[in-house]
C-alpha cells in the first residue's frame, strides 16, 4: 500500500487524471486491497488536501485535464502565457499558463495570440518554465479585438478627442475628429485602431455609433463586448436561416389533436416547450398520471456541421438582457420555424411520462412528433385561471386542460418532496425599463405554482433523456452539480456554529441536510444570511460526458432536454435521442462521442460569461438609474464581508455597493471569516452578514457598474464581544488612515 506522501506525489504529477483506477494500476493494487485504498483516499479528502472531481482525484487549486484560458502575454523567448478565465480565488492568485504551440507530433496547433482566449489541454510540466503548468491548445474560442469599444469625449477648449475604453487595461485613445459618425462626448463608439502616437497613445477612427451611454442597448453592448460575445450573425448563418423551410409531417407522429398548450413569461417571443396532462386510464396504476412534454425539434432545422450548427456551437447559448435577447441561433429559426406557436403546425420532440399516485415515474417513451398548440399562455394567467379568474381563452381550457395539469403536478410534487432537492430561498430581481431604455423600476416576481409545475415537468423530461441515452450506450452531455468541497464545508460548519447550529461531520451530506437547516431558519430575521451562506457553499453546475449526478436536484441523472432554442448542449441531446432510437438521419455524426469532453468545456464557459454579462449589466443600469440620487440614504442588507469592507445590497432596488472597512468609525475593524463579520477591536461592533444597516450613497460609476456607500448604522455589540478582541490574526485589522475608500464589485453568486 503507498504510503500518504506517495500517493499525493502521484496526484500531483497527474493532475485531472489520476482516478482510483489509474491510482490502483500505478501501485498495483488489485482484489480485496482495493478497499484500504479508497478507505486512504477518503481520509485525504476529508482532511482537505485533494478533491474528488469528475472520479479523479486532484490537490485543491489544481487546474482540470481540460480548460479555458485567456491569453495575457509572452515570455522574454515568446512563448504565450495564459491564466484560466474561471479560477477560485480562494486557491490564491491565479497560476500562469504555458501555452505549448505545437502538437504531440510536432504539427503546429491552432493559431492564438495575446489577447485570444483558447479551450487546452494539461501536458506535462516543461521544469524550466516560469509557468505553474504546460498547455497545448485545442481551439481558439475568440479572435483577438481588432475594435475598441469606449466612451468618446470631447475637450471643449482644443477640440481633442479621445476614447475612453470601458475596458480599464486598455489605454486611452486619440481619435480622428474629421469624421465622428455623429457620435457626441458621452457616446459609446466602437473605433478601429491604425497607429500608435508620438508618446505611445494609438490613434484611431470611430467605426460605429452604438448610442448614448443612458440607454440599455448601450450597456449591455459594453457586457457583450468586454466578455467576447459575439452578436451578429454571419451572412451564411442568416442565409441559410432564410432558406429553411418548413417541417412537414413525413414521418413524424401526429400529435396536433393533443391539446398541449404553451406557459410562459407574458413577454417571450420564442416558445419551445408546450405541456399536456391527463389521469392514467390504466386500473393497475390507481391516481396516477400521464404527462406530455413536447420539445421544438430544432434539430430538424439546424443540422450538424451546418453554419448554424457552428454558430450555435460557437455562441453556446442564447444571452438575455433587460429589453433583448442575443439568441443562439436566427431569429427565423428561433422566433418562427421552431417556435411552439399557438395554432400553427409545428415539428417537436416528445416525451410521454406515466407516474404514480405517489409522483414516481414508472414508463416513459420518446417520440418524433407534428404538433399544433392548442393555446398561449402566460404564467399569471394560467395561475389566476386555477384560481378563478377566468378570461375568454382560459375558460375554453380550465376542465379538459388546466385542472388536470395542476392535479398531475400534485402528484409529481409528492416524489419531488420525497426527492429532498437542495431548497433555496433567494427571489431574483427584475429590472423593468422606460420606452427610452433607461430604468423604471426593480421588482421582484412573485413566485407562482405556474412556475413550479412547468420547471418540475421540464426537470422530469430531461431525466427521462438522461435515463434513455445511458440504457442505449449513447454518448451524452450530463448536467452535472458537484458535492460541495471540504474546504467549502468547513468554512460553512464554522459559520453554522456562531449561530448554534451543527452541520454533521460524518458520511456524505445530501441536500436533505442543508434543507434542514434552512427550515429551521425560515421566517426568522437569519433566514436570508443563511441561504446565501448555504449558497456560496455550493459547487457550480456544467457540462460534462461523464456523469457524477446533480447534487442541488438530488438526482442521480440529469442532462438538459427542453432547451434547444437557446441552449446548445439540448441540441446536442436531441440528435442524440434521434439516433439512439433511429428517428430520422439528421442525429449525431459518427465519432461525435470525441468531441464531447471539448463541447461541454466550450459550453460550460459560454453558459458562465453569459452569466457575467447579464449580471454586469444590471449592475451598470442601477448605477447609472441611482448617479443622480448621490447623498440618498437607503436601506439594505449585508451581503458580503471581506477584510477590505462591507458589500451592501439595498432592498427596494437590489443594487449593491461597497462600504470600505476604512471609513467605519474611528474604531479597527477586523475580519473574523468563521462569523462572516468585522468587529471593531475597541468597541466590539459588530457588522455581519446579513445584517439590516442604513447606508447613504457616496458615489455611483455607472461606467464600472459599481457603487459606494458610507454606513449610517452602528455596528452590533453582544454581552461576550463588548470591547473584546476577536479572534483573527492582526493583519486583518482596518483603520481609516490605513486604506483608501475605493470603489469595490460584489462577487458573484453561483448558478445552479
Amino acid at each position: 500500500m503507498p504510503t500518504r506522501e506517495e500517493l499525493l506525489a502521484f496526484i500531483a504529477e497527474n493532475p485531472g487524471k489520476a482516478g482510483k483506477r489509474e491510482i490502483a494500476r500505478h501501485f498495483g493494487i488489485t482484489g480485496a486491497a482495493r478497499i484500504p485504498l479508497k478507505k486512504q483516499l477518503k481520509e485525504l479528502a476529508a482532511d482537505g488536501v485533494i478533491e474528488k472531481r469528475k472520479k479523479r482525484m486532484i490537490r485543491p487549486g489544481d487546474l482540470p485535464s481540460v480548460f479555458v484560458v485567456n491569453l495575457t502575454r509572452r515570455t522574454r523567448d515568446g512563448e504565450l502565457l495564459g491564466v484560466p478565465t474561471n479560477w477560485d480565488p480562494e486557491h490564491g492568485k491565479e497560476p500562469f499558463v504555458l501555452i505549448l504551440q505545437e502538437s504531440r507530433r510536432g504539427k503546429s496547433g491552432p493559431q492564438v495570440g495575446v489577447g485570444d482566449r483558447a479551450l487546452v489541454r494539461l501536458t506535462e510540466q516543461d521544469p524550466g518554465s516560469e509557468a505553474a503548468y504546460c498547455a497545448r491548445v485545442i481551439r481558439r474560442l475568440q479572435k483577438q479585438e481588432s475594435t475598441i469599444l469606449g466612451i468618446l469625449r470631447k475637450d471643449p477648449t482644443t477640440n481633442a478627442v479621445h476614447l475612453e475604453p470601458v475596458d480599464r487595461r486598455v489605454r486611452e485613445v486619440d481619435l480622428d475628429p474629421r469624421d465622428l459618425k455623429g457620435a457626441e462626448s458621452g457616446d459609446l463608439v466602437s473605433v478601429s485602431v491604425h497607429k500608435a502616437g508620438r508618446y505611445g497613445i494609438s490613434r484611431a477612427t470611430v467605426a460605429e455609433r452604438i448610442g448614448s451611454m443612458n440607454s440599455e442597448h448601450a450597456v449591455s453592448e459594453i457586457a457583450l463586448h468586454t466578455q467576447g460575445i459575439p452578436s451578429v450573425f454571419p451572412d451564411e448563418v442568416l442565409a441559410e436561416a432564410e432558406n429553411a423551410t418548413p417541417v412537414s409531417q413525413q414521418n413524424r407522429e401526429d400529435w396536433r389533436q393533443v391539446p398541449l398548450i404553451t406557459i410562459d413569461p407574458a413577454d417571450a417571443k420564442d416558445h419551445d416547450d408546450a405541456v399536456y396532462a391527463q389521469p392514467d386510464d390504466d386500473p393497475d396504476n390507481p391516481g396516477g398520471y400521464v404527462v406530455y412534454v413536447a420539445i421544438a425539434d430544432v434539430a430538424a432545422y439546424v443540422t450538424p456541421g451546418s453554419a448554424m450548427d457552428q454558430e450555435a456551437e460557437k455562441r453556446g447559448n442564447s444571452v438575455y438582457f433587460p429589453d433583448r435577447v442575443i439568441p443562439m441561433l436566427p431569429e427565423r429559426i428561433s422566433n418562427d420555424l421552431c417556435s411552439l406557436r399557438e395554432k400553427e403546425d409545428r415539428p417537436a420532440m416528445a416525451t410521454r411520462m406515466v407516474f404514480d399516485a405517489k409522483g414516481k415515474k414508472i414508463a416513459h417513451s420518446f417520440h418524433r412528433v407534428l404538433m399544433r398548440s392548442a393555446a398561449k399562455l402566460s404564467y399569471q394567467q394560467a395561475q389566476k385561471a386555477i384560481e378563478g379568474v377566468l378570461d375568454e381563452k382560459t375558460e375554453m381550457l380550465l376542465d379538459d386542460v388546466l385542472k388536470p395539469l395542476w392535479a398531475a403536478y400534485a402528484v409529481l410534487r409528492k416524489g419531488r418532496d420525497k426527492r429532498a432537492p437542495l431548497e433555496l430561498d433567494l427571489p431574483e430581481r427584475k429590472i423593468l425599463l422606460k420606452k427610452d431604455g433607461t430604468v423604471d423600476r426593480v421588482v421582484v416576481p412573485e413566485r407562482l405554482d405556474a412556475h413550479k409545475l412547468i420547471e418540475e415537468f421540464m426537470i422530469q423530461a430531461n431525466v427521462a433523456a438522461a435515463e434513455t441515452l445511458e440504457s442505449k450506450n449513447s454518448p451524452l452531455l450530463y448536467r452535472i452539480h458537484d458535492a460541495s468541497t471540504p474546504e467549502k464545508l468547513e468554512n460553512l460548519r464554522d459559520f453554522l456554529s456562531t449561530m448554534d447550529i451543527k452541520l454533521p461531520h460524518q458520511g456524505g451530506l445530501r441536500a436533505s441536510v442543508f434543507n434542514n437547516i434552512l427550515d429551521r431558519v425560515k421566517d426568522s430575521p437569519n433566514a436570508p444570511l443563511v441561504n446565501e451562506v448555504v449558497l456560496r457553499s455550493q459547487a457550480q453546475a456544467e457540462y460534462h460526458p461523464h456523469n457524477i449526478g446533480h447534487f442541488g436536484l438530488n438526482l442521480r441523472r440529469y442532462a438538459h432536454f427542453t432547451s434547444p432554442i437557446r441552449r446548445y448542449a439540448d441540441l446536442i441531446v436531441h440528435r442524440a435521442l434521434i439516433s439512439s432510437l433511429k428517428l430520422g438521419k439528421d442525429g449525431l455524426p459518427s465519432g461525435f462521442e470525441d468531441k464531447l469532453e471539448i463541447i461541454a468545456g466550450e459550453i460550460s464557459t459560454a453558459e458562465r460569461r453569459a452569466m457575467l454579462a447579464e449580471r454586469e449589466t444590471i449592475d451598470r443600469l442601477i448605477a447609472l438609474w441611482l448617479s443622480d440620487q448621490v447623498g440618498a440614504k437607503f436601506t439594505g442588507r449585508i451581503a458580503g464581508v471581506t477584510k477590505s469592507g462591507l458589500f451592501v445590497r439595498l432592498q427596494d432596488s437590489g443594487a449593491d455597493g461597497f462600504v470600505p472597512a476604512s471609513t467605519i468609525g474611528n474604531d479597527y475593524y477586523a475580519y473574523e471569516e468563521a462569523a462572516h463579520a468585522l468587529i471593531g477591536r475597541s468597541t466590539g461592533e459588530t457588522y455581519q452578514l446579513g445584517d439590516i444597516v442604513d447606508v447613504r450613497l457616496v458615489e455611483a460609476a455607472p461606467f464600472a457598474g459599481a457603487l459606494r456607500f458610507e454606513i449610517l448604522s452602528p455596528g452590533k455589540v453582544t454581552a461576550d464581544r463588548g470591547r473584546r478582541k476577536p479572534t483573527t490574526n492582526k493583519k486583518n485589522w482596518s483603520k481609516q488612515r490605513d486604506k483608501p475608500a475605493g470603489l469595490r464589485k460584489s462577487k458573484s453568486r453561483k448558478k445552479r
